[in-house]
């Protein structure tokens, strides 16, 4: 490190078992274990941790993230990388499939697309990612998310295909 260089920094975090969250997930109906997620009943999974983000709502065919925009997902010219970005837009998109099935199916993503808007950065502060199936069918799901700031203003969308796991 040079003398004009800033200091590094660090970050410490926890996450819970993804083991035991996975074995949850055959018990109920996707729409209940995300609920059971929300609540914590079920914890977060651990990329949420890593990510700064949360599942905060979901429905039938909806489900809604809020992010927290940090400097750890930072890419090298200052702004969080299209990948975290990416990221939070997979999740929303999956738990929005996630919420039509039935108790022992999953999903896993077949393709995103993502489109970035506009540049984020921690002083773009919360972001919420709110995810809508366009489709559920018995053998994939397609879905589309948005990514807005705290006043509405749109920093990026996303659409997807699932591929459903049945039972």
């Amino acid at each position: 490190m040079t003398s004009d260089a800033q200091p590094e920094r660090r970050r410490e975090y926890t996450w819970s078992d993804p083991k035991a969250i996975a074995a949850a997930a055959p018990e109920t109906s996707g729409l209940e274990f995300l609920r059971r997620v929300i609540s914590g009943e079920i914890p977060q999974p651990p990329i949420a941790a890593t990510l700064a983000f949360a599942l905060v709502d979901v429905g039938v065919g909806t489900a809604t993230l809020i992010a927290q925009p940090s400097e750890f997902g930072y890419n090298a010219i200052g702004t969080v990388h299209g990948g975290v970005i990416a990221t939070w837009a997979d999740t929303a998109i999956g738990y929005s499939v996630q919420s039509h099935l039935p108790a022992g199916s999953s999903i896993t993503t077949l393709d995103l697309q993502v489109r970035y808007l506009r540049a984020i950065h921690v002083e773009t502060g919360p972001v919420t990612i709110v995810a809508t199936t366009d489709h559920a069918g018995r053998r994939t799901g397609t879905a589309r998310a948005t990514i807005s700031d705290a006043a509405g203003k749109l920093l990026a969308t996303a659409t997807s295909t699932c591929l459903v796991i049945p039972a």
